[in-house]
């Protein structure tokens, strides 16, 4: 073989060998960048990394060295351009991450535990008529209305830790709290009416619901403090979130197009907006990715971020009690601005029971529990909260 043969099988057996360590170290990096929550940019940026750099590593190898010259000049461009792009990404997500964002998942619910002594929580202002000691009715329900049900407990449950997730006085969000109780896991949950998909599960196991209405509640609506728009009638809502309106301009506003966000399928706000919708289709939401565990992409509904051309929804003790975040302000329905006032006079369009949902539980305490809280003590706490009584 002669000298030139000899240095070109070398350079083969090297290519081949350096280019299996280039795709490993690649494949395990963006497995690692994938874990890491960077599949949707990284995980692309390391693959592309990793084949320019067996690219380059070929070009190395076999083009003529007075060509290297070129190569390098190329390289340093392509590690630039690089550089520029995830420079661009990451000023874009930290300007994301700047936006608040509106969701379950920010309140702390911890002060909101009976008997923490926090003083969030409504009290009576003489002993309960009624009081457990034993045989205490689980409780579960929806986040908003957590305060509530955990003033019901301390009124009458006895004095004792009640952890937010395995107790009888629990938390958790609306399709969460319907499937406990469909399975026997709660006796008794607070929460908004069902959606067609939560009935249809009770059904399957067997289970009749009986809702029993406790307090009313307004379904709000609201925007960036800094949008000129104060209020929608309740057909523009149907015509924005079916698609039909897509502008701010449509609706008396400035420019721009309508971010309008939704909740996830079977929430007790989403299952809220279904009924506005009075049978029209819901168009598309916004969407974001999130990264599963093992670096795979899944798509939900994304939480409500605060943009400036941002439409979003939930419920008036939610927003005003639970969030407090001053940078939204609440949309008047028709006219009417969601008020305790304007709820308990039926002016507020948008205004809904809440109710104790309970699915045949054998407690012997829970209709106790219900008729207590449909008295005026459990009426009285109702208000206090900050909900619309159903006996004012």
């Amino acid at each position: 073989m002669s000298r030139q043969g000899g240095e070109l099988v070398v350079k083969i057996v090297l290519f081949v060998f350096l280019s299996g360590v280039f795709i490993f170290l690649g494949f395990f990096a963006g497995l690692i960048v994938s874990i890491s929550g960077g599949a949707i940019f990284y995980a692309p940026l390391v693959l592309i990394a990793t084949a320019v750099g067996v690219l380059f590593l070929a070009f190395f190898l076999f083009l003529p060295t007075r060509h290297r010259r070129k190569l390098y000049v190329s390289m340093l461009a392509i590690v630039v351009l690089g550089g520029l792009t995830t420079a661009g990404y990451e000023i874009r997500e930290a300007y994301h991450h700047r936006i608040p964002v509106v969701s379950d998942q920010e309140v702390n619910m911890e002060p909101y535990r009976p008997f923490g002594d926090t003083g969030k929580l409504a009290l009576l202002p003489e002993p309960s008529e009624l009081t457990l000691t034993k045989d205490l009715p689980r409780m579960d329900g929806a986040t908003a209305l957590y305060p509530l049900y955990a003033a019901f407990a301390q009124a009458v449950y006895p004095r004792q830790e009640y952890d937010l997730y395995q107790s009888e006085v629990m938390v958790n969000t609306t399709p969460v709290a319907y499937k406990n109780l469909i399975e026997g896991q709660a006796d008794i949950i607070f929460v908004a009416a069902p959606s067609e998909g939560q009935k249809a599960a009770a059904r399957k196991q067997g289970k009749e619901l009986k809702f029993t209405p406790i307090g009313r509640e307004a379904f709000v609506f609201f925007v960036n403090a800094s949008n000129p728009v104060s209020g929608l009638t309740t057909e523009q809502i149907r015509g924005i979130y079916s698609g039909e309106i897509t502008r701010w301009s449509e609706v008396g506003g400035d420019g721009g197009s309508i971010r309008a966000f939704q909740r996830p399928e079977d929430s007790g706000s989403q299952s809220m907006l279904v009924r506005v919708m009075d049978g029209r289709e819901l168009a598309k939401p916004p969407k974001e990715d999130v990264e599963s565990g093992m670096g795979g992409i899944i798509s939900r509904t994304a939480d409500y971020r605060n943009y400036k051309n941002a439409l979003g929804y939930t419920f008036l003790f939610y927003a005003t009690e639970m969030v407090r975040n001053g940078n939204i302000r609440l949309l008047s329905i028709d006219g009417v601005k969601p008020e305790r006032a304007t709820i308990a006079s039926g002016e507020y369009p948008l205004a809904a029971e809440f109710y104790a949902v309970t699915a045949g539980s054998d407690n012997p305490n829970v209709e106790k529990l219900i008729d207590w809280i449909l008295s005026p003590q459990g009426q009285s706490l109702v208000e206090q909260t900050g909900y619309t009584p159903l006996f004012p």
